[in-house]
Protein backbone atom coordinates (compact mmCIF):
# COMPACT_ATOMS: atom_id res chain seq x y z
CA UNK A 1 0.00 0.00 0.00
CA UNK A 2 1.14 3.52 -0.67
CA UNK A 3 -0.93 5.87 0.55
CA UNK A 4 1.61 7.77 2.61
CA UNK A 5 5.14 8.75 1.68
CA UNK A 6 7.53 5.88 3.31
CA UNK A 7 9.12 8.05 5.88
CA UNK A 8 5.35 8.70 7.48
CA UNK A 9 5.16 4.81 7.38
CA UNK A 10 7.98 4.44 9.46
CA UNK A 11 7.07 7.33 11.50
CA UNK A 12 3.44 5.85 12.42
CA UNK A 13 4.69 1.96 12.65
CA UNK A 14 7.45 3.70 15.27
CA UNK A 15 4.41 4.80 17.02
CA UNK A 16 1.76 2.13 16.97
CA UNK A 17 3.81 -0.56 19.26
CA UNK A 18 1.64 -1.65 21.36
CA UNK A 19 -2.29 -0.78 21.67
CA UNK A 20 -4.00 -4.14 21.49
CA UNK A 21 -7.55 -4.69 21.60
CA UNK A 22 -9.43 -5.39 24.37
CA UNK A 23 -12.37 -7.89 23.83
CA UNK A 24 -14.78 -6.48 26.30
CA UNK A 25 -18.25 -4.89 25.15
CA UNK A 26 -18.05 -2.87 21.72
CA UNK A 27 -17.68 0.70 22.24
CA UNK A 28 -19.99 1.10 19.52
CA UNK A 29 -22.58 -1.17 17.79
CA UNK A 30 -24.42 -0.50 14.57
CA UNK A 31 -27.02 -2.95 13.58
CA UNK A 32 -28.78 -2.89 10.36
CA UNK A 33 -28.35 0.80 10.11
CA UNK A 34 -30.35 2.30 7.31
CA UNK A 35 -30.27 5.32 5.42
CA UNK A 36 -31.92 7.19 2.00
CA UNK A 37 -32.02 10.65 0.15
CA UNK A 38 -35.12 11.41 -2.17
CA UNK A 39 -35.72 7.93 -1.88
CA UNK A 40 -31.88 6.73 -3.04
CA UNK A 41 -30.83 3.92 0.07
CA UNK A 42 -27.43 5.41 0.81
CA UNK A 43 -26.79 2.84 3.64
CA UNK A 44 -28.49 -0.45 3.26
CA UNK A 45 -28.32 -2.25 6.83
CA UNK A 46 -24.79 -1.91 8.05
CA UNK A 47 -23.74 -3.71 10.79
CA UNK A 48 -20.51 -3.47 12.98
CA UNK A 49 -18.52 -2.90 16.18
CA UNK A 50 -15.53 -0.94 17.12
CA UNK A 51 -13.86 -2.51 20.28
CA UNK A 52 -12.48 -0.56 23.46
CA UNK A 53 -9.20 0.48 22.32
CA UNK A 54 -9.12 -0.81 18.42
CA UNK A 55 -8.83 1.50 15.53
CA UNK A 56 -11.24 0.95 12.67
CA UNK A 57 -10.44 2.21 9.42
CA UNK A 58 -13.94 2.63 7.17
CA UNK A 59 -12.25 2.80 3.41
CA UNK A 60 -14.25 2.76 0.27
CA UNK A 61 -14.62 4.43 -2.80
CA UNK A 62 -16.24 8.20 -3.38
CA UNK A 63 -20.24 7.59 -2.83
CA UNK A 64 -20.07 4.25 -0.79
CA UNK A 65 -21.69 5.64 2.08
CA UNK A 66 -18.59 6.07 4.76
CA UNK A 67 -19.59 10.61 4.98
CA UNK A 68 -23.32 9.08 5.53
CA UNK A 69 -22.14 6.44 8.22
CA UNK A 70 -19.93 8.98 10.19
CA UNK A 71 -22.67 11.91 10.52
CA UNK A 72 -25.29 9.11 11.28
CA UNK A 73 -22.88 8.14 14.30
CA UNK A 74 -22.21 11.29 15.16
CA UNK A 75 -25.65 12.22 15.09
CA UNK A 76 -25.71 14.97 11.97
CA UNK A 77 -27.88 12.45 10.32
CA UNK A 78 -31.07 10.55 11.66
CA UNK A 79 -31.05 7.10 10.25
CA UNK A 80 -34.06 5.77 8.78
CA UNK A 81 -34.04 2.05 10.36
CA UNK A 82 -31.41 0.11 12.64
CA UNK A 83 -29.79 1.01 15.49
CA UNK A 84 -26.70 2.82 16.95
CA UNK A 85 -25.37 1.75 20.13
CA UNK A 86 -22.56 3.89 22.34
CA UNK A 87 -22.09 1.75 25.09
CA UNK A 88 -25.13 0.82 26.30
CA UNK A 89 -27.02 3.72 24.84
CA UNK A 90 -29.18 3.52 22.00
CA UNK A 91 -28.30 7.03 20.18
CA UNK A 92 -30.87 6.17 17.61
CA UNK A 93 -33.46 6.26 20.95
CA UNK A 94 -35.36 9.66 20.01
CA UNK A 95 -35.54 10.07 24.24
CA UNK A 96 -31.68 10.07 24.18
CA UNK A 97 -29.84 13.14 25.35
CA UNK A 98 -28.25 14.15 22.58
CA UNK A 99 -25.95 16.81 24.03
CA UNK A 100 -24.93 13.74 26.61
CA UNK A 101 -24.06 11.64 23.73
CA UNK A 102 -22.73 14.22 21.64
CA UNK A 103 -19.83 14.87 25.16
CA UNK A 104 -19.07 10.98 24.82
CA UNK A 105 -18.33 11.90 21.23
CA UNK A 106 -14.96 13.58 20.10
CA UNK A 107 -15.23 14.32 16.06
CA UNK A 108 -12.53 15.85 13.91
CA UNK A 109 -13.96 16.92 10.18
CA UNK A 110 -11.66 17.38 6.92
CA UNK A 111 -11.83 20.81 8.22
CA UNK A 112 -10.25 21.96 10.75
CA UNK A 113 -12.83 24.64 12.16
CA UNK A 114 -10.94 27.00 14.23
CA UNK A 115 -12.79 30.37 14.88
CA UNK A 116 -9.73 32.56 13.67
CA UNK A 117 -10.86 35.40 16.24
CA UNK A 118 -10.05 33.10 19.08
CA UNK A 119 -6.60 31.54 20.30
CA UNK A 120 -5.64 28.47 20.34
CA UNK A 121 -6.37 27.86 23.92
CA UNK A 122 -9.57 29.33 23.30
CA UNK A 123 -10.32 27.56 20.37
CA UNK A 124 -9.37 24.12 22.77
CA UNK A 125 -11.67 25.14 25.71
CA UNK A 126 -14.88 26.91 23.85
CA UNK A 127 -17.29 24.06 23.95
CA UNK A 128 -16.06 22.50 27.60
CA UNK A 129 -16.77 25.74 28.97
CA UNK A 130 -19.94 27.07 27.38
CA UNK A 131 -21.37 23.69 26.41
CA UNK A 132 -20.47 21.46 29.04
CA UNK A 133 -19.97 23.88 31.51
CA UNK A 134 -16.28 23.77 32.91
CA UNK A 135 -15.04 26.09 35.17
CA UNK A 136 -12.05 28.33 33.12
CA UNK A 137 -9.66 27.00 35.64
CA UNK A 138 -10.64 22.93 34.53
CA UNK A 139 -11.16 23.88 31.20
CA UNK A 140 -7.65 25.61 30.31
CA UNK A 141 -5.42 22.88 32.55
CA UNK A 142 -7.13 19.69 30.72
CA UNK A 143 -6.47 21.85 27.18
CA UNK A 144 -2.66 22.79 28.47
CA UNK A 145 -2.26 19.42 29.00
CA UNK A 146 -3.11 17.91 25.47
CA UNK A 147 -1.40 20.91 23.60
CA UNK A 148 1.36 19.78 25.57
CA UNK A 149 1.13 15.74 24.31
CA UNK A 150 0.62 17.49 20.70
CA UNK A 151 3.95 19.38 20.43
CA UNK A 152 1.34 22.42 20.89
CA UNK A 153 1.66 24.08 24.05
CA UNK A 154 4.11 27.10 23.08
CA UNK A 155 1.29 27.53 20.25
CA UNK A 156 -1.77 28.25 23.36
CA UNK A 157 -1.73 31.92 22.60
CA UNK A 158 -1.02 31.80 18.56
CA UNK A 159 -4.04 32.77 16.44
CA UNK A 160 -5.12 30.09 13.92
CA UNK A 161 -3.70 32.14 10.71
CA UNK A 162 -0.22 32.16 12.42
CA UNK A 163 -0.79 28.11 11.86
CA UNK A 164 0.24 25.24 9.61
CA UNK A 165 -2.36 23.53 7.85
CA UNK A 166 -0.78 20.44 9.70
CA UNK A 167 -1.07 22.28 13.36
CA UNK A 168 -4.20 23.04 12.95
CA UNK A 169 -5.47 19.96 12.37
CA UNK A 170 -3.63 18.49 15.50
CA UNK A 171 -5.36 21.44 17.39
CA UNK A 172 -8.91 20.34 16.41
CA UNK A 173 -8.09 16.78 17.33
CA UNK A 174 -7.01 18.42 20.97
CA UNK A 175 -10.35 19.90 20.77
CA UNK A 176 -12.28 16.62 19.95
CA UNK A 177 -10.05 14.93 23.28
CA UNK A 178 -10.63 17.68 25.66
CA UNK A 179 -13.88 15.86 27.16
CA UNK A 180 -12.11 12.30 27.21
CA UNK A 181 -14.57 11.11 24.71
CA UNK A 182 -15.40 7.19 24.58
CA UNK A 183 -14.99 7.21 21.03
CA UNK A 184 -13.18 9.26 18.64
CA UNK A 185 -14.29 10.43 14.81
CA UNK A 186 -11.90 11.12 12.20
CA UNK A 187 -13.30 11.97 8.81
CA UNK A 188 -10.97 11.93 6.36
CA UNK A 189 -8.82 14.63 8.21
CA UNK A 190 -6.14 15.07 6.05
CA UNK A 191 -8.13 15.79 2.81
CA UNK A 192 -7.86 19.63 2.86
CA UNK A 193 -3.72 19.27 4.25
CA UNK A 194 -0.64 19.96 1.81
CA UNK A 195 0.65 16.41 1.44
CA UNK A 196 4.14 18.03 3.04
CA UNK A 197 1.83 18.21 6.04
CA UNK A 198 0.42 15.08 6.42
CA UNK A 199 3.00 12.93 8.14
CA UNK A 200 2.60 15.24 11.12
CA UNK A 201 -1.16 14.40 11.48
CA UNK A 202 -1.10 10.95 10.81
CA UNK A 203 1.73 10.05 13.22
CA UNK A 204 -0.30 12.08 15.82
CA UNK A 205 -3.11 9.87 15.25
CA UNK A 206 -0.89 6.31 15.57
CA UNK A 207 0.32 8.04 19.15
CA UNK A 208 -3.35 8.10 19.64
CA UNK A 209 -3.33 5.00 19.45
CA UNK A 210 -1.30 3.61 21.23
CA UNK A 211 -2.51 5.73 23.93
CA UNK A 212 -5.66 3.72 23.77
CA UNK A 213 -7.60 5.72 22.24
CA UNK A 214 -11.04 4.49 20.10
CA UNK A 215 -11.01 5.53 16.95
CA UNK A 216 -13.08 5.03 14.07
CA UNK A 217 -11.75 7.13 10.89
CA UNK A 218 -12.61 7.70 7.26
CA UNK A 219 -9.53 7.99 5.19
CA UNK A 220 -8.41 7.33 1.55
CA UNK A 221 -4.54 7.34 2.85
CA UNK A 222 -4.35 3.75 2.24
CA UNK A 223 -0.91 2.97 3.24
CA UNK A 224 -1.77 4.33 7.10
CA UNK A 225 -5.00 2.36 7.12
CA UNK A 226 -2.87 -0.91 6.29
CA UNK A 227 -0.64 0.28 9.05
CA UNK A 228 -2.34 2.22 11.78
CA UNK A 229 -6.09 -0.13 11.77
CA UNK A 230 -6.64 -3.42 13.54
CA UNK A 231 -9.37 -3.93 11.61
CA UNK A 232 -10.89 -2.26 8.26
CA UNK A 233 -14.27 -2.13 7.47
CA UNK A 234 -14.75 -1.42 3.49
CA UNK A 235 -17.56 -0.34 2.46
CA UNK A 236 -19.44 -0.55 -1.32
CA UNK A 237 -22.35 0.63 -2.62
CA UNK A 238 -23.93 1.14 1.02
CA UNK A 239 -23.08 -1.82 2.23
CA UNK A 240 -19.98 -3.61 3.92
CA UNK A 241 -17.91 -5.73 1.34
CA UNK A 242 -15.55 -6.56 3.45
CA UNK A 243 -14.57 -6.40 7.26
CA UNK A 244 -11.41 -8.03 8.87
CA UNK A 245 -7.81 -7.30 9.35
CA UNK A 246 -5.88 -4.69 7.08
CA UNK A 247 -4.25 -7.85 5.82
CA UNK A 248 -7.46 -10.22 5.07
CA UNK A 249 -9.05 -7.22 3.36
CA UNK A 250 -6.15 -5.30 1.62
CA UNK A 251 -3.65 -8.24 0.78
CA UNK A 252 -5.03 -11.41 1.00
CA UNK A 253 -8.84 -10.45 -0.13
CA UNK A 254 -10.25 -13.26 -2.70
CA UNK A 255 -13.12 -10.93 -3.75
CA UNK A 256 -12.51 -9.40 -7.35
CA UNK A 257 -13.93 -6.02 -7.13
CA UNK A 258 -12.09 -5.57 -3.61
CA UNK A 259 -8.49 -6.86 -5.48
CA UNK A 260 -9.38 -4.08 -7.81
CA UNK A 261 -10.09 -1.40 -5.66
CA UNK A 262 -6.88 -1.51 -4.06
CA UNK A 263 -4.78 -2.52 -6.72
CA UNK A 264 -5.09 1.33 -7.45
CA UNK A 265 -2.93 2.31 -4.43
CA UNK A 266 -0.12 -0.08 -4.49
CA UNK A 267 3.17 0.54 -5.02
Amino acid sequence: MSGVTTDTKAAAKAALAGGATDGGRPVLRLNGVRKSFNGVEVLKGISFDVNRHEVVALLGPSGSGKSTLMKCVNLLEQVDDGQIWLGDTDITDPRADQDRIRARIGVVFQQFNLFPHMTVLKNVTLAARKVHHWPKDKADARALELLDRIGMRAKAGAYPDQLSGGQQQRVAIARALMTDPELLLLDEITSALDPMLVGEVLTMVAELKEQGTTILMATHEMGFAHDAADRVVLLRGGVIAENGTPREVMDESQDPATREFFSHFRG
